[in-house]
Order: C-alpha cells, then structure tokens, then sequence
C-alpha cells in the first residue's frame, strides 16, 4: 500500500474491491424480481438472509440501492445501474461455464448418429475393432436418420446423402451406395431364372417393400432396365424388417451391399443378380471442419479404413 501527496490510498483493497459474490447474488435476484421474499424463495435463503445481504452491500457502497415503500421496493437510480452491471456479469460467467461444461462433456464422451439399418447391420458388428483400437476415446453411438442438429447434443453424424444439408456442415464421403435383389439362397432357384450364365428376376418372384424406401424397386429397375410385372408384394414399416423378411423367405428385397454383405458371407442371404450403383453416397457429417488427434478425428480413419478393407474382402 502507498499513498500519493494528496492522501489519497491507491491500495487493491481500496476503491477497486469487489463486493461479495453473495451479496450481489441476491441483490440481482431481488431487482430482477423487485421482492425480497421470492429472491429467497429463488436463492433458497431466508428472507432475513436476502435483507441482510443488500443493506451489507448497500453499506459498502455507500449509497441506497431500493427504495423501501409499503412493504414493497423499487430500484433506484443507483441500484438500476448496478442491476445492469451484475446482470451482464453474471451472464458473461454463465455463458463461461456453459462452454466449459461443453467442452468437458466432448472430451468425456462423443455421440456418433447413424442411420438405423446401417447401425444396426453394419456398424455395430465392426465397432469392437473401433473400441479395440482406441480405447481413449468414449463415443457413444445413436440411430438416427435424416437432418442433423448438430446443437442437440450429436457431434458427428453418418447419413446417405438424400438429403440436402446445409452448406455449413463439414461432409466427407465414404462409400458409395450399391444395390441389388437379394433372398434367402434356398429360394434362389425359385425366385430367380439363370439364362446363359445370367440371372433374371421371375416375374411371379414376391417382392419386399419398405416405408422408409419406397422407390428402391423402382431406381434399381431404371438402373438395370429390368421390367417390374405384377407380383404378390408386402410391405414393411422399417427397412431393416425388409431385410429380416428376406432372410426368414418371405420374398426378395432390395439390398444395399453394406447392409447384407455380412449375411451373404455367412449363407443367410444371396444376390443372384449382383449390385449396381444407385448414385447416392454415405457420408460423414460434422458441424466443423474435424481437427487431427480428435474422438471425430479417430472415426473417421476408422469408418474409412473399414469400408476399404469390406471392398478389399468383397474382391
């Protein structure tokens, strides 16, 4: 501590002191609310505490921050400008701790969407490699489809793109989508005909459908040029129910190779007639551009190097 020739102190503990955090507490709470007892309620003290706290405050400033009438208060000039201080304080302290919290619970755990089906027959099968490989990292997976909020909590989101999405997010492709005819192997013969060593689909083959892709019979037939005649057809609500059905030989369903790659390797599924190209894509979605030595960063490397080695198996 020093003092100047005008006596003046220029000690830290002098004019530039803070009051304390409680008492400010509870006076923003009581201006705000313009009543000390629902300030108590809010700050869960006694009303005699919230009093205390602002005629402390009031003492160490110096000047009146309410006026007291008829058992009620009203800011004055001085406690309005004081409001206004606290309030953009503490909004600046919670916006703070907001983001910390943020950014403590992405370094816990990241949450990865996938589309259902996919998640279901494809990555889950695979993700022990993931965990095996990097046991650092916490990621946690979600089924999800369609358009991303990234704001909602999901960090990294894998979706085929038939769907626009805005230009904002940051997509890195994967693999692309092929398709084809596939059924239970003991109904190959039945369900599909062999002509010079090509295979065609029988017109009395029964057909699966599903709700979530309603045209995939149709874009494979524009694709191949094949004619789709009157069949018996059921319809499904999920695609990945299309798929079971095709498996338990209720009928021939449309397949995407990533989906059925794993039952055709085991015998469950069979694609007389092959895939073929549909022109859409799966991609790896993210609101930011995905930073090296990150959890994202982790799965992206992984989902790349998987797809590979499954295009590598398949020949």
């Amino acid at each position: 501590m020093f003092t100047d020739h005008h006596g003046e102190s220029h000690s830290p503990s002098g004019d530039a002191r803070l009051p304390s955090l409680l008492a400010l507490r509870c006076f923003e709470a009581a201006a705000r609310l313009e009543n000390f007892s629902r300030a108590a309620d809010e700050l869960h003290l006694t009303h005699g505490a919230v009093s205390r706290a602002v005629r402390t405050l009031e003492d160490d400033l110096g000047v009146a921050l309410f006026e007291r009438r008829s058992r009620r208060v009203f800011l004055t000039d001085a406690g309005r400008r004081l409001a206004q201080a606290v309030r953009d304080g503490l909004g600046v302290i919670r916006q703070a701790t907001r983001e910390l919290r943020a950014s403590a619970r992405q370094a816990r755990q990241w949450v990865l969407s996938c589309e259902p089906t996919l998640l279901m027959r494809w990555l889950i099968p695979r993700w022990p490699d993931f965990k095996a490989r990097h046991p650092e990292f916490d990621v946690h997976l979600v089924a999800g489809g369609g358009p991303v909020e990234f704001d909602s909590g999901i960090d990294l989101a894998l979706r085929r793109d038939d769907f626009a999405w805005p230009d904002s997010v940051h997509a890195v492709p994967l693999f692309v989508e092929r398709i084809g005819p596939v059924c239970r192997p003991d109904q190959a013969g039945a369900w599909f005909a062999a002509r010079k060593g090509k295979a065609s689909l029988r017109p009395s083959a029964p057909r699966l459908h599903t709700r979530t892709r309603p045209n995939a019979w149709r874009t494979w037939a524009d694709i191949t040029g094949q004619t789709l005649s009157r069949a018996p057809e059921q319809s499904f609500e999920h695609f990945y129910f299309s798929l079971q059905a095709a498996v338990a030989g209720l009928g021939v369903a449309i397949g995407p190779w990533h989906l059925v790659q794993d039952d055709i390797a085991n015998g469950m599924l069979a694609a007389p007639m092959g895939f073929v190209e549909d022109g859409s894509r799966y991609c790896l979605l993210s609101p930011v551009h995905i930073q090296a030595g990150t959890p994202a960063a982790a799965v992206l490397d992984w989902l790349k190097t998987t797809a590979a080695l499954d295009r590598l198996r398949a020949g």
